[in-house]
């Protein structure tokens, strides 16, 4: 049996808290924690912005966001959830879409209006 180890992804993303945005076992991706307050205040801002992080951070692993095949978005208001669901939509166009949960919570870090954890498998999808 071979094991891999687990190796740590930052492709430039600075956890503001003690994590590693993203990790990798031999083919199995996580990424985890990209909130998009770097995007602005808007939750299509938001969202865009912590997509197009887990896309970069997919990117350095090996692998493209077609090969997701677990999220799980957490919403400060799931009043904004279509809003959310319009950007995901058309950043997931084209691939197979992957099992998705979504979760209304009380309060995200750093005033984030969404919070986005995923799973990959490199070379299961169309990158």
């Amino acid at each position: 049996m071979v094991m891999s180890k687990k190796q740590p992804i930052y492709a430039g993303v600075k956890p503001m808290f003690p994590y590693n945005p993203c990790m990798v076992v031999g083919d199995d991706i996580w990424v985890a924690g990209q909130i998009g307050i770097d995007g602005g205040d808007s939750m299509t801002e938001q969202a865009t912005s912590a997509l197009a992080k887990i896309e970069v951070l997919l990117g350095e692993a090996g692998a493209g966001k077609g090969d997701l095949v677990m999220v799980m978005v957490l919403l400060e208001n799931m009043a904004e959830f279509g809003e959310f669901n319009d950007v995901y939509a058309a950043w997931l166009e084209g691939t197979v879409l992957p099992a998705r949960a979504a979760y209304g919570v009380k309060e995200l870090p750093a005033g984030a209006k969404v919070e986005v954890v995923a799973r990959a498998v490199r070379g299961s999808g169309s990158n």
